[in-house]
């Protein structure tokens, strides 16, 4: 509906005019079970003070019917009030309470109230996702967020089923009107937002724990603790690890914060078909299900979850109790949180590469989204809720928790605590804005941070530091930081304050690269000369940002890249391999050096990288540059060279090990762009080909399955006798996106239909359709070109934002070669330019999705353009 979007100074006008208190809702799924129901009953009853008696406002709702609104006490005629997803309430008095009953629909999108049906089992499973506004799909609400309220929730479900909210469970009561049925009450919750508030219900597989903790002043804590997830996957799932680190998180954050944990109980729910990571629903935190590991998984996923996991809990605080005003501020709580979360897994667990990871995964994020044309300040200028929904990206989250890292450097740890906690004290249970933090962490710190938050976190983009070094007989001389830091939105150049360590490595007599010594120093402005290297021996690689202090790229210096190219593996500090192995990703992407000598570098040094999260890393951006940076002319061979690398090195790989995991899937993946290791693929699969140790379980026979598919060496009958040994809900996906790939025009023709005006597709198998779709080669897909771009509007107006996203994005015709002429005259870049021209009044968000897109493929055709090395030959 057209009024869906509400704008920021609308939200403002109804936060200035009303006040809410309470909401008490029911909702009634007890015929969720029933496919052919499409929605359930709904009901809201709120109490709100209004600063101007006889004033209107609006309530919010996405359903297929509201039933009946009622106004201090007066039935509202429905016709009259509700226009789209709004009910307008007028005459209001300066107390009031109003109830509103509708029928609000279950969704296969993610959005609201998702439904899904287990296929290994038939069980029907339900979870909310709110975040950003989606509440309005479930009960009618004041949907922003500085209008919190205290909740009380009541669901009505089948009485076999597990239902949990955000509060405790006060009663249960079986219901007359039907012996299986029992209605649910839950206790009221303290005030918080309606995205942050959830119903889970179905089936589920329940275990259950506690924590016991006394705090620093005497105050003693018992949080009742529970994990959920679909009975199908109970045989996969492991309470005992989760529980530990939930023990061991919530123990660290209590004392860190100073700050009782404020919502009674603390419950984890792993639900399918999720659209994110995971949600911080207070009292009942929801993941998506990929964290309950039906397949084997390495290790750097185990740490990815132990992440996640404390991110959500740091959230508790961070974002929960004290909330953002408008989603303009909405770092405030995803980069503190996603800072937090690494700070847990490196003070709470054995993990001892947690910075690592996070310089690795975390950062290349926001690397990549921060030179985008799309780029924002991390404090962002968010008008309206279709804005905030593109808004949950790397600047939001990595970007802003790599300048918290920054900040913490540059004011000191005890600082930066003793101000978050005066930050949860003086607004606990409330809403803030930017000034409010900087307020709290100025008066810990002793410094004005006026000027460190207007640089850092509101302007845009990223400082490249590179190094200007003077040497005479192997001594250092003058040596000059150079910050190149234009602002991609304003074309200024926007130079940074950087706190961060010079580190100066070199050969030791066993031939290792080590570190020799190291400098701190502040960086600021264009050219910083750091006098504390002047006399020091010239170093063979000279390492800027070392330690991952500050956020920035870095370009090597001449003979330090000499270095790296070289000895690379000769590096033992992980923390300086992975700045090293990300310096020279960067310098492929900015198409400084081909993309080919990227593949030459990992195709020499992964074999001996023992962190597995930098391994997948590495191996992953490899698998990139290949398929989108290396030019059209010399993919194959240096594709065949990485190939063949993959299968020496799953042989010889220790069995069983992570490594041999990462080479296996690496060589899947590269595979279904090249047959020349089919014969292996299929020996592998049926079992005629035995590697010691591989576990060639469901996830890794999909990925073999796709290879195979996609180089037309499946059949249906294949892939559908496939699906009867794995028919659970990731090897539904695994199929689909296998049939999908099968390089046929009428395979194409009917996946686009499908993805594009079908309405039958979930929100998981949307995208494994579209997954297989764009695996293919590029003549199967050119007719499909135009089509794309004549379809925009149509799906953006016709589908929810988060599908439209996924089509819009998915099906952009990224994988393109340059093939003669310039970037900018490339086929797909000019009839990108041309939609955009023709389209300047297309909503705000469709159209950054398409600048985006066309961004990635500029940057990889003008990689393409580069002067290219010969290609790599095999190993």
């Amino acid at each position: 509906m057209p009024n869906q979007n509400l704008r920021r100074d609308e939200a403002a006008t109804r936060s200035a005019l009303i006040t809410t208190h309470s909401y008490d809702v029911s909702l009634d799924v007890r015929q969720a079970a029933d496919p052919d129901v499409a929605g359930y009953q709904s009901r809201s009853v709120i109490t709100f003070s209004a600063g101007e008696p006889g004033a209107s406002t609006f309530l919010d709702f996405i359903g297929s019917e509201v039933h009946s609104v009622l106004l201090n006490g007066r039935n509202v005629p429905v016709a009259d009030v509700v226009d789209g997803s709004r009910i307008r309430l007028d005459n209001l008095q300066a107390e009031n309470e109003v109830t509103v009953t509708g029928t609000a629909l279950y969704s296969t999108s993610g959005e609201g109230m998702h439904r899904f049906f287990d296929p290994a089992d038939g069980q029907c499973y339900l979870y909310t996702q709110y975040e950003p506004a989606d509440a309005r799909r479930v009960f009618a609400n004041f949907e922003q967020p500085d209008l919190k309220a205290e909740f009380t929730f009541h669901v009505m479900a089948p009485s076999a089923w597990q239902v949990s909210s955000n509060g405790i469970e006060t009663q249960r009561t079986l219901l007359s009107s039907g012996p299986d049925t029992s209605r649910w009450d839950f206790a009221p919750t303290k005030a918080m937002s309606t995205y942050i508030t959830t119903v889970l219900a179905g089936p589920y597989f329940k275990a259950e724990d506690s924590w016991r903790g006394t705090l620093g002043d005497g105050t003693r804590l018992d949080i009742p603790l529970a994990l959920y997830c679909r009975a199908s996957m109970a045989p996969s799932f492991d309470p005992e690890a989760l529980f530990a680190l939930t023990r061991n998180g919530l123990a660290f954050f209590n004392q860190l914060f100073d700050f009782p944990y404020p919502w009674g109980k603390y419950e984890q729910a792993f639900v399918p078909e999720y659209n994110l990571g995971a949600m911080e629903n207070p009292g009942l935190v929801t993941f998506t299900e990929s964290y309950v590991f039906t397949s084997r998984a390495a290790d750097s996923q185990y740490q990815a979850r132990a992440n996640t996991l404390l991110h959500e809990m740091a959230h508790m605080w961070f974002g929960d109790l004290v909330t953002m005003q408008w989603w303009d501020d909405l770092w405030l709580k995803e980069s503190f949180a996603d800072y937090m979360g690494t700070l847990g897994v490196d003070r709470t667990t054995d993990w001892a590469t947690a910075w690592v990871n996070f310089a690795n995964n975390r950062k290349a994020w926001a690397y990549v989204q921060d030179q985008l044309p799309t780029t924002h300040p991390i404090v962002a200028d968010i008008p309206d809720l279709e804005a905030a929904k593109q808004n949950f990206d790397g600047i939001t989250y990595a970007k802003g928790a790599s300048v918290l890292k920054q900040l913490v450097a540059y004011v000191g740890f005890e600082a930066f605590v003793a101000g978050s906690r005066r930050y949860f004290k003086d607004h606990a249970y409330g809403n803030t804005t930017l000034t409010d933090l900087l307020a709290a962490l100025s008066t810990a710190s002793g410094r004005d941070l006026a000027g460190w938050a207007r640089q850092w976190l509101q302007t845009s983009g990223i400082s490249t530091l590179s190094s200007e070094i003077e040497e005479h007989d192997g001594v250092l001389g003058a040596v000059t930081i150079i910050q190149d830091a234009e602002d991609p939105t304003t074309g200024r150049q926007e130079p940074r304050p950087h706190r961060l360590r010079i580190g100066l490595y070199g050969m030791d007599d066993r031939g290792a690269l080590v570190r020799t010594d190291s400098v701190e120093t502040d960086v600021s402005g264009a050219r910083t000369e750091v006098t504390a290297l002047v006399g020091k021996a010239r170093p063979a690689l000279l390492l800027v940002n070392d330690d991952d202090l500050s956020y920035a790229k870095v370009r090597l210096d001449a003979r330090s890249e000499a270095t790296v190219r070289a000895s690379l593996g000769a590096l033992s500090d992980p923390m300086a391999r992975a700045l090293c192995w990300t310096a020279l990703w960067d310098s492929a992407r900015d198409a400084v050096t081909p993309s080919s000598l990227y593949v030459d570098a990992v195709t020499r040094f992964a074999p001996a990288e023992t962190g597995i999260g930098v391994l997948l890393n590495v191996l992953g951006n490899a698998a990139t540059a290949i398929e989108r940076y290396v030019p059209g002319a010399d993919r194959a061979a240096v594709r065949r060279g990485f190939l063949s690398l993959a299968a020496d090195e799953l042989r010889r790989a220790a069995p069983g090990s992570d490594q041999q995991l990462a080479w296996a899937r690496t060589l899947a993946a590269g595979s279904r762009f090249d047959g020349g290791r089919l014969d292996l693929l299929r020996g592998i699969l049926d079992g005629s080909t035995v590697i010691a140790g591989l576990s060639v379980d469901a996830e890794l026979r999909w990925n073999l399955w796709h290879a195979l598919a996609a180089n037309g060496q499946a059949t249906v009958a294949q892939l559908d006798r496939e699906l009867a040994l794995d028919n659970t809900a990731a090897g539904k996906s695994g199929h689909a996106t296998a049939l999908a790939a099968r390089p046929e025009a009428a395979v194409k023709e009917a996946a686009w239909k499908e993805a594009v005006h079908g309405t039958s597709l979930s929100n998981q198998l949307l995208s494994a359709t579209i997954a297989g779709f764009n695996t293919g080669p590029a003549p199967l897909l050119r007719d499909f070109i135009d089509r794309y771009f004549e379809c925009l509007e149509d799906v953006w107006a016709g589908r929810s934002i988060e599908i439209a996203s996924r089509i819009v994005r998915g099906l952009y015709p990224a994988g393109q070669d340059l093939d003669g002429g310039s970037p900018e005259t490339h086929d797909v870049i000019v009839r990108t330019d041309n939609w955009l021209a023709e389209h300047p009044d297309a909503p705000r968000a469709l159209r950054r999705i398409i600048i985006e897109q066309r961004s990635h493929l500029l940057r990889a055709l003008t990689a393409q353009a580069l002067t290219p090395n010969p290609p790599s030959a095999a190993p």
